[in-house]
């Protein structure tokens, strides 16, 4: 790693952790973040958590995990031609989807729903209350014990209710100061990784097609640029040489942009980050790309009759589950009955569930014969 920017987060200015941990031997402590984030379980059950497409539909669609491995190897591209914290982006990137529920976002959705009037349900606050709280794994203290960096780096949006609760986490959303540019370069890293898999998933489906594509900006300029190098290419090897132009252009527009504002505003330290404006940024035309690829996959993915048909039953799964185990926490495993009488605590189990595992319990409690 070169030597770090005098407004990257270094280890030495580090706010530390919660409880006082022996210091780690033979690497930093952003490494040590990294390494109990991908020994915990719930990274392990990212493997069966699904972004568009639910996991029984097909091995080949990108998961919650293969997702979350895109976004640590781009973020960490980003954060080392800026001179920033390689290790803390990685530990960040790969810790910030650990609270999703099953079924993606329409999980998400109708969890927050059921908990509507207790709080409510956000993957980014479910992924902090894990590492913080539900992971065990040591003696000394529940959850990770991570870095205050990478728990601020965790929660990209916060209401004004929620931050009051999070303490000196909260704070950055009450007095709408910034956090680190390295978790300001996840938050692009995630964007980039997710629109691009959604268009080869999108494609790999048959849901939608390259002619569809061809009308979008971003997609016709570099499927025009590899069917001029490569006359004749098609299929698979065409969209996999259109996909990786449009990642390689958004994240080297993305580090001449924000070394361009870090520059103009010069932050000085990291102090400095946090009161400037948000420094992480695409150009103009790069940002108006990236919103007309987010409206085509909108319209004709995410709202396609074949994905919002398997949403309402995703839907209907959680939320058919949550009320079950409120009525009667005796249904619940004998290890979650104890905090049962709280719907955070069930809300906690729900989250925690596989696509697949949340069928099965689904069909166990519903379904005559299953057991």
């Amino acid at each position: 790693m070169s030597e770090l920017a005098l407004y990257a987060v270094s280890q030495a200015a580090s706010r530390g952790r919660r409880y006082v941990d022996e210091p780690p031997s033979h690497r930093s402590e952003f490494q040590r973040d990294r390494d109990r984030i991908v020994h915990s379980t719930a990274f392990r059950r990212l493997e069966y958590k699904t972004q568009v497409f639910v996991n029984h539909e097909g091995d080949l669609f990108r998961t919650r995990l293969t997702h979350t491995l895109e976004v640590a190897q781009i973020a960490r591209g980003i954060a080392r031609a800026l001179r920033l914290n390689e290790d803390l982006a990685e530990a960040i990137s790969l810790a910030h989807d650990l609270g999703h529920t099953p079924f993606g976002h329409a999980g998400q959705d109708a969890l927050n729903a059921c908990m509507r009037g207790q709080g409510g349900f956000e993957h980014n606050l479910q992924s902090l209350r894990i590492v913080d709280l539900l992971e065990e794994r040591y003696a000394a203290f529940d959850g990770l014990n991570l870095t205050y960096e990478t728990r601020e780096g965790i929660v990209k949006h916060c209401s004004a209710e929620n931050a009051r609760q999070l303490g000196e986490l909260g704070e950055r959303f009450i007095n709408r100061t910034q956090p680190s540019l390295e978790a300001q370069i996840c938050n692009f890293a995630d964007e980039i990784a997710y629109n691009n898999h959604d268009v080869d998933d999108g494609l790999r489906s048959g849901l939608i097609t390259l002619e569809q594509l061809e009308e979008v900006t971003l997609f016709a300029r570099y499927s025009a640029d590899v069917r001029a190098a490569y006359p004749g290419l098609g299929g698979r090897r065409l969209v996999h040489e259109t996909i990786r132009r449009m990642i390689n252009v958004l994240v080297c527009d993305l580090i001449e942009t924000t070394a361009g504002n870090i520059v103009r505003e010069s932050p000085g330290d990291l102090a400095g980050v946090r009161l400037s404006a948000p420094l992480v940024a695409f150009s103009d035309e790069l940002h108006e790309a990236q919103r007309e690829m987010k409206r085509f996959l909108h319209k004709n993915l995410y709202q396609h009759f074949q994905v919002l048909r398997m949403t309402r039953k995703a839907a209907r799964i959680v939320s058919d589950l949550f009320s079950a185990f409120v009525s009667d926490p005796r249904l619940l495993p004998a290890q979650y009955q104890a905090g049962a009488e709280q719907p955070r605590s069930i809300a906690d189990y729900i989250a925690g569930m596989t696509d697949r595992y949340a069928i099965r319990e689904h069909r166990r409690m519903f379904s005559v014969g299953e057991s």
